[in-house]
């Protein structure tokens, strides 16, 4: 038999109408929690840095919640352990939809910005533990800080940014974003568990089974899943694994394809897809900035304290990661696959392209910051470090991407309006006209 090559596919081709609708109203979600995200985090540095900073520090500290069930938490552990677990609930969502109904149901697909996304952890947090071997040991805590994306941020800096730049660069950086944040709470649970209950860890089974067999069956009755929802995440709090965990698995129990009265799974939108829209805006709208404005609070001290906390190996470690090592793990990952599965980028890309968004998924922010604590903590000497690290980090990263994506969208931007322009009034665009007949 004559040898036969495999066909070349493109890393990045536009998605289906319908994907692309719905991408489309999922960045425009993010886009509206990311300047929500910027606000709250710009009111927790001015408000920790002003004359009211022990106003912040007392709300912060507060202690809410029924004792007798162990959740008697300050107001910043409940941002951490309860608002981020409605994001993850609405990241696993997301995820879930992509690999089951999506575009990225295709498994080559798929492989792109999975392995972006594993890049983007594996450098990064090798990087950081590079730069800080040798330190003592209580820094190496922190190797997991650096490997998160923030989806809100990113997207909204790609939203003011890259408004000519193809669909298909923001479908690859928003699936990159969610498995890069999967990937984070999967760390959180089995590196930053310090001690593990196991008869809550069983119980979880219940009401999370329970809640399975409900939505599988299509109930929405909130006053039925709510319950169960809740009952999980104690249960899982208790156990001692970050509570965020259980927003994951709900998320997964959720189907994501219809079903008919006999039980056959039809294409069309399920209950995964309108879980998401009920809950996104809640993620995006509350629950991510009311974690920012929890979090990100810290007393910068003036320009010779504030050189002297990023100069601390730490600190150096998490920028250096976040802006060098996010870059490199996703451009080295995703050349690998292009490389071995004989691909090429798309119709009009460039490895620029991907460089830019390599550069955004450098954005570390939310998930950093949670993180930090679970690393750290707030009673640690470098908890403050930390926070500016991620901080300074997230920020340069989103600068060096404003740049370059800034420089590319005007490309695009050209070329759109050369394909448009029709100098002649011939009826035909005048970058066609060279083109020889039957082309």
């Amino acid at each position: 038999m004559p040898h036969t090559s495999r066909r070349p596919f493109s890393l990045f081709v536009p998605g289906s109408w319908r994907e692309a609708v719905r991408i489309g109203d999922v960045l425009r979600a993010e886009t509206v929690g990311g300047v929500l995200l910027l606000a709250a985090a710009v009111t927790a540095l001015i408000w920790s840095n002003s004359p009211w900073a022990d106003g912040y520090h007392a709300v912060r500290g507060t202690t809410i919640g029924p004792a007798a069930l162990h959740l008697d938490l300050t107001i910043g552990a409940w941002a951490a352990d309860g608002l981020l677990a409605i994001f993850f609930f609405v990241a696993g969502l997301e995820l879930k939809r992509e690999f089951v109904a999506g575009d990225l149901r295709d498994p080559r697909r798929a492989a792109v910005p999975v392995a972006a996304a594993i890049g983007g952890v594996i450098v990064p947090a090798l990087l950081y533990v590079a730069i800080n071997h040798g330190s003592d040991d209580a820094a190496l805590r922190g190797w997991a800080i650096p490997t998160a994306t923030d989806i809100a941020f990113a997207l909204a800096v790609l939203a003011v940014i890259g408004r000519h730049l193809p669909a298909a660069l923001r479908t690859f950086l928003l699936t990159l974003a969610v498995v890069d944040d999967l990937l984070a709470i999967v760390i959180i649970a089995v590196f930053y568990t310090a001690q593990l209950s196991v008869l809550p860890l069983l119980g979880v089974l219940l009401p999370l089974a329970a809640f399975a067999v409900l939505v599988q069956r299509r109930v929405r009755r909130w006053w039925l899943l709510l319950p169960l929802a809740v009952a999980t995440w104690t249960l899982m709090h208790a156990s001692g694994i970050h509570a965020t965990v259980a927003g994951v698995l709900l998320a997964f129990a959720v189907p994501v394809l219809r079903g008919d009265a006999d039980g056959d799974r039809a294409a069309g939108p399920g209950l995964a897809e309108h879980f998401e829209h009920r809950f996104r805006p809640i993620s995006a709208g509350l629950a991510v900035p009311g974690f920012a404005l929890m979090s990100a609070g810290v007393t910068i001290g003036g320009i010779s304290a504030l050189g002297t906390a990023l100069s601390d190996r730490v600190a150096v470690g998490i920028i250096v990661a976040l802006v060098v090592g996010k870059v490199i793990g996703i451009l080295a990952a995703t050349w690998l696959v292009a490389t071995f599965a004989r691909a090429r980028l798309g119709d009009g890309l460039a490895w620029v392209d991907v460089l830019g968004l390599g550069l955004l998924g450098g954005i570390g922010f939310t998930v950093s910051l949670l993180i930090g604590e679970l690393a750290f903590g707030p009673a640690d000497a470098r908890d403050d470090i930390v926070k500016l690290a991620v901080l300074t980090g997230s920020v340069i990263a989103a600068l060096l991407a404003a740049v370059v994506l800034r420089i590319r969208d005007r490309t695009y931007r050209r070329l759109r309006e050369a394909e448009a322009r029709d100098d002649d009034g011939d009826g035909v665009p005048d970058i066609y006209q060279d083109l020889p007949a039957g082309a």
